[in-house]
């Protein structure tokens, strides 16, 4: 059974400022939360169509992976999908208004392995959402630091 968090954030800021806080690896690592680290598969990082990356949960020992691969992008929109303790898509998409971009995350996922999947609605599921709001929250503030600089 798959399960799907969205949520959306106003930001004062260009849907091309928010884009590049979402795919430049620099500013990700600003808004994620900081247990958590994106890895290009490869030499370089990219999120144009068919790139692949690894994102890490800093957990001692087992260090939980989701590999990914960026399935469909167009200008304002990244679409990732994953494997591991997860399955499923993550989906960012900028939607310019006219106070600036309204920024969609849309989380869908399944976890397999049901006694994984017993853990997370008991015990991760509610911090998760939280997290994803506050990522928001996070990536708001930074894109807006960045269009202030392009001042």
């Amino acid at each position: 059974m798959s399960s799907v968090f969205e949520q959306s954030i106003q930001i004062n800021a260009t849907a091309t400022v928010v884009e590049r806080c979402i795919t430049d690896l620099t500013l990700m690592h600003r808004w994620l939360n900081p247990a958590l680290r994106c890895e290009p598969v490869g030499e370089t990082w990219s999120s144009d169509n068919g790139s692949k990356s690894k994102f890490v949960i800093q957990i001692p020992i087992i260090k939980p992976t989701l590999n990914s691969t960026v399935v469909e992008r167009q200008p304002g929109l990244v679409v990732w999908e994953f494997d591991g303790f997860f399955t499923g898509r993550d989906r960012w998409e900028c939607q310019p208004v006219e106070q600036g971009t309204r920024l969609v995350n849309r989380f869908e996922f399944e976890i397999p392995n049901p006694i994984i999947s017993w853990g997370f609605k008991t015990f991760a599921e509610p911090w998760t959402k939280k997290d994803m709001q506050e990522q928001l929250q996070r990536l708001k503030r930074v894109a807006q630091e960045v269009q202030q600089g392009f001042r």
